[in-house]
């Protein structure tokens, strides 16, 4: 998300004589266009840049050197590494025949809207013996894995068993093809079908313009996307999990989060607020690179992990904050902390376990997002409906009180609430998917934070439990769970739908971006920041002693 305005920056957390921790900072050169050199601090890594190369029959890639510069393309042919170099390469897609139908199939054991509850159920799989991955054709999903689950006898007594025991999330994802998508480029009156292929530029910058188009949805049409980006590092065209390619960018990390920082937090944000999520990105980074296992890259390019833009904007304020606190990282018990952070709390920040399943960050835990003491937790819990109501009403005394995402009310019918939750249950392929109507919705448990745990949905095929992240997938209007149903009747008082009425934006978990503005412009500097969203932990220096994730 991005700033409103550009307010005046704050400096304070690098006054060469406040902390000793950047005291050796403070003469620390802004870096080039190309970024750091690569060190044991800096790592290079991977991330999936565009995920999905081939779905469309049109898509098409274009990779460009910057001027006076060119690309070197390294490929496989039986002979051995081909090496050719261009200006440019344009990418295509055609559809190759197949002599025989391809059958795919796999057992996805769960699906869910975040990686967090993904791997929570992949870690409950393990635990009864089942060996998995975690995959994302579009939703995060659990997979069987499949070189364990190498047969269709195998897999069918794997659906079997568990159907047996009273299981009915685990279904058969089963496609056959008669043509897969392949991957080419013309270069000097030669095509080159490959499925992969290594780019690399002497200035260490490659354009790409990526022309594709994007599926209708429930809101939004079909329409064509064209958009360039400039990324530092190497590019490297591979074949992923869903019959497609990725395109995979690796980077130094202190240059990915000269891509990311700015798209994060806004460009002209306060100062004090933009060193603070510096640190949380690239403590993100390092913490997450398991992501995307399945597929041998380790991030993604968008909110599914971090935004990021590569080279194509950056901008002083967010390189001085990098330069500044490279190597920095936020870590409680010698252990990087899950750095989560959202757009907009509400007025109060959610436990890791308000959201997700798993093990409690001790860390994250809910705090009422002021610098006031404006409301007591330990007094008046916000699982007590009358409370969660009186707190919505207020809207002074927060961090956050003059953003739009603040407080929100947003009205939906009984058609259309039924409209979306059906499009939801068909993409988990749900046994109640093909319901027809909703007769009620209603909210069956909160969090002591205020956080909707649980709803129950009425519908002409029974009733149907919506649990904590998965809200904000199974129901259009709620940007958060921080929110509570308002009906709305017809003028013959019979029930036409409910006003969502709630706060924040996003899950709501660890730092409120929009509250770090308030808080810098108050004169707080990062370190204050990070402490106030992630209580006990601390800002340190990367080290071995350092773990970057562990089960």
């Amino acid at each position: 998300m991005f700033a409103q305005a550009p307010p005046t920056p704050n400096y304070k957390w690098f006054s060469c004589v406040s902390s000793t921790v950047f005291t050796a900072l403070c003469l620390f050169p802004l870096f080039s266009a190309a970024g750091y050199a690569q060190t044991s601090q800096n790592r290079p890594i991977k991330i999936g840049v565009v995920q999905r190369f081939g779905t469309k029959a049109t898509d098409k890639l274009t990779l460009k050197a910057l001027p006076g510069d060119s690309l070197t393309l390294r490929y496989k042919t039986p002979q051995g590494i081909e090496t050719k170099t261009a200006a440019s390469v344009k990418l295509e897609i055609a559809p190759k025949p197949l002599e025989s139908p391809l059958v795919e199939e796999r057992v996805v054991l769960s699906s869910h809207r975040s990686f967090e509850s993904a791997e929570d159920s992949a870690n409950q799989w393990r635990a009864q013996g089942i060996e998995v991955e975690i995959a994302q054709p579009l939703r995060w999903q659990v997979w069987a894995k499949r070189d364990v689950y190498n047969s269709p006898l195998v897999r069918r007594w794997l659906l079997q068993s568990l159907q047996a025991q009273g299981n009915t999330t685990a279904f058969l994802d089963s496609k056959v093809f008669k043509q897969v998508p392949q991957a080419f480029w013309v270069l000097n009156g030669f095509r080159f079908n490959r499925n992969e292929l290594d780019v690399t530029a002497g200035k260490n910058v490659i354009e790409v313009l990526e022309q594709t188009t994007q599926e209708a949805t429930a809101i939004e049409p079909e329409k064509a996307i064209q958009q360039t980006r400039r990324y530092g590092g190497s590019l490297h065209l591979q074949k992923n999990s869903y019959g497609t390619y990725t395109l995979v960018n690796k980077v130094l990390t202190e240059t990915y989060l000269r891509g990311v920082v700015p798209h994060e937090i806004g460009a002209f944000s306060p100062y004090a607020a933009i060193v603070a999520q510096t640190i949380l990105a690239r403590t993100y980074a390092l913490r997450n690179l398991r992501r995307f296992a399945v597929d041998n890259y380790e991030l993604c390019a968008d909110v599914n992990c971090q935004v990021y833009h590569g080279l194509t904007e950056v901008y002083p304020q967010s390189d001085k904050a990098i330069a500044q606190t490279t190597g920095l990282v936020l870590a409680y018990e010698n252990q990087l902390v899950d750095a989560l952070y959202s757009a907009s709390s509400g007025g109060v920040t959610a436990s890791f376990n308000d959201v997700w399943q798993g093990a409690e960050r001790p860390y994250l835990r809910s705090i009422v997002d002021s610098p006031n003491n404006i409301w007591d937790l330990s007094k008046q819990s916000l699982s007590d409906e009358n409370n969660f109501r009186r707190f919505i009403s207020l809207e002074k005394g927060f961090n956050e009180e003059k953003e739009d995402t603040f407080r929100w009310r947003e009205p939906a019918s009984l058609t259309a609430i039924g409209g979306f939750l059906k499009q939801y249950l068909q993409k988990k392929q749900h046994p109640m998917a093909n319901l027809k109507t909703v007769t009620q919705v209603e909210v069956v448990e909160r969090s002591p934070a205020g956080r909707v745990l649980q709803m129950k949905v009425q519908t002409d095929l029974g009733p149907i439990d919506i649990d904590k992240d998965e809200i904000r997938n199974a129901f259009y209007p709620p940007i958060s769970t921080l929110f509570y149903l308002e009906p709305i009747y017809n003028p013959d008082k019979t029930l036409n739908g409910y006003a969502f009425v709630g706060g924040g934006f996003g899950h709501g978990v660890g730092m409120s971006q929009t509250g770090s503005y308030n808080l810098a412009n108050l004169g707080w500097n990062g370190s204050q920041i990070l402490s106030f969203y992630f209580p006990g932990a601390q800002v340190v220096p990367l080290s071995d002693n350092i773990t970057f994730w562990r089960e």
